[in-house]
């Protein structure tokens, strides 16, 4: 099955963002674990956990859809989908364990919701990517996705919660709604796959299984999905290492 490469700008994007959010998320991880009292040789053991993970991770899915495994739909169950049940599998192991406790207790509350304005360049990039014949448009906000909307949300709740407290449950209805429209752009991208359909034979989602388009479910679909778990988690545990007990915005 032919996919078109697209711009070298396009394939550069999503080699450099995923990068990106592997090293976020790392700093991340050493930053709340000193936040939280670690000492800095545990918090530096940490965050070399997650950073060997993370690149274990990255090469192992970019190797598997180089290989062009993912594109064998006639397998059943497709290769493809063991990716989204890995990803949702990883994303919630993060979130309840010690790498999602050190990022919730660790971390502003802000950081955690800013973090989420990934997806507004990633979105604009998938439109791209809808323009030049990579991606399927239903996938795009000129089709099913709104994703959009969280990542300009998020970068604007950050703002104002890094400059004043903001109610707890506005940063509770944004988490969720955030989370709606990532599931509704997975269900999309789920029933644009060649054994589904459900959009045409000229409209398949296949683009996602070959290097280095994979990076968007395997590592910035699942960033988003953990971020929205640790916000939650966050939100439920609300506490500073500052102070006893913090507002949302801290």
């Amino acid at each position: 099955m032919e996919i078109p490469d697209g711009t070298l700008a396009l394939r550069a994007f999503f080699v450099v963002m995923p990068i990106a959010l592997a090293v976020l998320t790392v700093w991340g991880v050493y930053a709340g674990a000193i936040r939280v009292g670690d000492s800095p040789a545990r918090a530096r053991r940490l965050a070399g956990i997650v950073a060997g993970v993370a690149a274990g991770w990255m090469a192992a899915t970019w190797a598997i859809a180089a290989s062009g495994l993912l594109l064998q739909f006639d397998l059943r169950p497709p290769p493809f989908a063991i990716v989204p049940l890995v990803m949702v599998a990883l994303g919630v192991w993060l979130a309840r364990s010690r790498v999602g406790d050190v990022l919730a207790r660790g971390l502003p509350l802000w950081v955690l919701v800013g973090v989420q304005s990934f997806r507004l360049p990633l979105e604009l990039m998938m439109d791209r990517a809808a323009q030049q014949g990579v991606m399927p448009v239903q996938m795009s906000f000129a089709g099913h996705n709104f994703d959009i909307l969280t990542g300009m949300t998020a970068a604007m709740l950050a703002i104002t919660m890094a400059m004043r407290p903001v109610p707890r449950g506005l940063v509770h209805a944004w988490n969720a709604g955030g989370l709606l429209l990532l599931v509704n752009i997975v269900v999309v991208s789920i029933l644009s796959t060649p054994v589904v359909g459900a959009y045409g034979p000229d409209r398949y989602n296949v683009w996602v299984m070959t290097a280095p388009y994979v990076s968007l479910p395997a590592v910035m679909v699942l960033t988003a999905w953990a971020g929205h778990l640790v916000v939650f988690r966050a939100l439920r545990v609300r506490v500073s290492p500052r102070r006893p007990s913090a507002q949302p915005g801290a």
